[in-house]
């Protein structure tokens, strides 16, 4: 959704409140493509603070759906957000191109507030996904999930020389 900040950034002092859906239905980066599974209104506040400088002031919640990253389940994973950030309206679209902060979801007087929850989110993004924390992840020979049981795999015997290592290895075993 567009909000134009023109009224706003013309009445110092003045604040205006808005509870706004957020539109997107998937989030795409480098990772991959992952599918919005539910999504909270954002609650967005646009302050004038004087000298025609906008603070902006949101929170809201996203569940996306993330694979697990032992056994590629997918994971209903909340990112809640919260932001605030300053908009300097005095400065041109060519400037602004220069503060990397403001230049993919401000365009003149227009506010892109699907990019800045896109960004938001993406910053929110969690570093490791587990479906259970004992998750046994997939057999590296058949790809079975082997949460839902054996697979039946053979399992070769493990080289002598190796087992000082194999042993630090299960102590933190994290894959």
């Amino acid at each position: 959704m567009q909000i134009h900040l023109s009224d706003i950034s013309s009445s110092e002092g003045k604040s205006q409140h808005y509870s706004v859906a957020f539109e997107m239905d998937t989030i795409t980066f480098q990772q991959g493509t992952f599918p919005v599974l539910a999504k909270e209104p954002v609650e967005l506040t646009i302050t004038n603070t004087g000298d025609r400088v906008l603070e902006l002031e949101g929170s809201g919640l996203v569940t996306v759906g993330i694979p697990c990253d032992r056994c590629l389940e997918e994971v209903r994973t909340r990112i809640p957000f919260e932001f605030k950030r300053k908009l300097d309206m005095k400065l041109t679209d060519e400037e602004r191109v220069n503060d990397l902060d403001e230049s993919s979801y401000l365009t003149g007087y227009d506010l892109d507030v699907d990019r800045l929850v896109y960004l938001e989110v993406l910053m929110s993004w969690p570093l490791k996904v587990l479906c259970k924390e004992d998750c046994k992840g997939i057999c590296s020979r058949c790809g079975k999930n082997l949460n839902d049981g054996p697979c039946g795999c053979v399992e070769e015997p493990k080289d002598p020389r190796m087992a000082a290592i194999s042993d630090i290895f299960s102590k933190f075993k994290e894959v």
